[in-house]
């Protein structure tokens, strides 16, 4: 079974958002997501100042077996994008949780977190899909 933190939200399109201290939420996606995709080769992150709309397509990652969309788990604007994957998207693969994220941004509802899916959830949607 994939790694799913529990100290994180995930989405059915397998994102997961965490909270960071200061109120933005910084935005990856899963372990699982990762596996499944295999080895990234071009991460493409929406720019920084852009305006989400939640479960729209706003990234774009490419791997050696397909290219698949990253939706936004919640509305909001992006503060930050990972600048690192441009050179080096294989982190996404080696650390999904931690040096593969793919951006950051300021929630425009915050309660809109409160919709997606805990760990536990998370996994028992994994299952379910296999």
């Amino acid at each position: 079974m994939s790694e799913a933190p529990k100290d994180l939200k995930y989405t059915r399109s397998h994102e997961w958002v965490r909270t960071e201290d200061d109120g933005t939420v910084t935005v990856g996606i899963t372990d699982h997501a990762q596996e499944l995709l295999g080895d990234l080769v071009f991460v493409e992150a929406p720019e920084a100042g852009s305006s989400l709309e939640a479960g729209a397509a706003c990234a774009t990652v490419e791997s050696v077996k397909a290219a698949s969309d990253i939706y936004a788990p919640i509305g909001g604007e992006v503060t930050e994008t990972n600048a690192e994957l441009e050179d080096s998207p294989e982190k996404v693969n080696e650390s999904p949780f931690e040096d593969g994220w793919l951006f950051r941004m300021k929630p425009a509802d915050a309660g809109e977190l409160d919709g997606l899916m805990d760990a536990d959830a998370y996994a028992a949607h994994v299952e379910a899909e296999s």
